[in-house]
């Protein structure tokens, strides 16, 4: 009777460590593990001090609007919390609405989709990912499209990401992945029949700087679509905690200012755009974004946990748990910032470079 207890007794916490490790494991199985979690181009032993580095940068707000620190800033963003990202959310790092009957994955996959088909590519066409991160809305449109898709990262760990993923997923022909800023991109005039960013150019310390590279390097009579990271009309600068909301948003995502909506046509008309269309894409009868947030806080106690026993083990750097325990933090402002209504991150402009 004990020998059988005992049998049933393992059994039954076997199949719970399988349950927390593989059930509620990574949302990309096949991507980033735990056990290979790094500080991206970082060296393991630094990566608690440019954890700290980053944090420092929010202390001295006069940095943030110095402009040629913003890339330098928003590349250690990225080192540090790119396989967190990647391990934990998969290889798209946005938002979509939640779609009823369809999985997080599929909701994604619609939303990319949506951005290629509102800039009207025919198969061949050569069209810009502008922040295209490690490439996850990249072959999901180029697999829709069939357009040859270039991706431009600031972060050179991404790239290698990008490239491993386009490699496995047989898109290599199709995706392109390049490393630069897109403040300055390293391609000539006229030479993309469209261009999408999605939720990427809200790291830009001034937007109208991006819009006209972009601008610059769409053929005539082509179109951009972005999805912008905004306040909404909701918004009030004299609320307290809608104050507290947008500053733990832009602290936990490497912004260098959160911007009004109102601001996004006036600055793609400046630069040259003809307006096309323009709407928010989290408002109803869109359904929630921000439920995947608050559906995953049992993924996210079981994920700190590992992180905690790998960074105490030798295995993941330190300077790990503070990273993953920030963008926690991060999860709740934004998720306070979609209940509250005063943030999107899916502000949709889609806009046309005159003939």
């Amino acid at each position: 009777m004990d020998s059988l207890a005992l049998l049933c007794t393992g059994a039954l916490l076997a199949g719970g460590l399988f349950w927390f490790v593989c059930i509620l494991g990574p949302a990309e199985q096949k991507g980033k593990r735990a056990v290979d979690l790094s500080g991206g181009s970082i060296s393991a032993e630094k990566v608690q001090d440019n954890y700290k580095q980053y944090w420092s940068f929010f202390r001295r707000p006069k940095e943030i609007e110095t402009a040629e620190k913003v890339p330098d800033f928003v590349d250690t963003f990225y080192n540090l919390v790119t396989d967190i990202y990647e391990w934990g959310w998969g290889q798209s790092f946005h938002f979509s609405p939640s779609i009823p009957g369809k999985s997080h994955r599929d909701a994604t996959r619609i939303h990319e989709e949506m951005a290629v088909d509102l800039i009207d590519v025919k198969p061949g066409d050569r069209i810009l990912d502008v922040g295209c991160g490690v490439g996850g809305p990249m072959r999901a449109i180029a697999s829709h499209s069939r357009a040859q898709v270039v991706g431009i990262t600031i972060n050179e760990y991404q790239v290698n990401r990008a490239r491993l993923h386009n490699k496995k997923a047989g898109l290599e022909d199709l995706c392109e992945v390049v490393c630069g800023n897109f403040l300055g991109m390293p391609f000539q005039d006229n030479s993309f029949d469209g261009a999408y960013s999605i939720e990427a150019t809200c790291h830009a310390p001034k937007l109208e700087e991006v819009y006209a590279e972009i601008f610059r390097v769409l053929k005539p009579g082509s179109l951009y679509v972005s999805y912008e990271w905004v306040t909404t009309e909701k918004y009030r600068a004299d609320n307290p905690e809608h104050v507290d909301i947008v500053q733990g948003i832009e602290r936990g995502d490497a912004l260098p200012g959160l911007r009004n909506y109102k601001d996004i046509a006036e600055t793609a008309r400046k630069v040259g755009f003809e307006i096309v269309k323009e709407r928010d894409l989290a408002k109803p009868p869109a359904q929630p974004w921000w439920t995947r947030l608050k559906m995953g806080r049992i993924a996210y106690w079981r994920n700190h946990i590992l992180v905690t026993i790998l960074s105490a083990l030798g295995i993941a750097p330190k300077g790990t748990v503070d990273v993953h325990e920030m963008l926690f933090v991060t999860a709740d402002h934004l998720t306070r910032g979609g209940e509250t209504g005063i943030f999107s991150p899916m502000h949709m402009i889609l806009c046309r470079k005159p003939e």
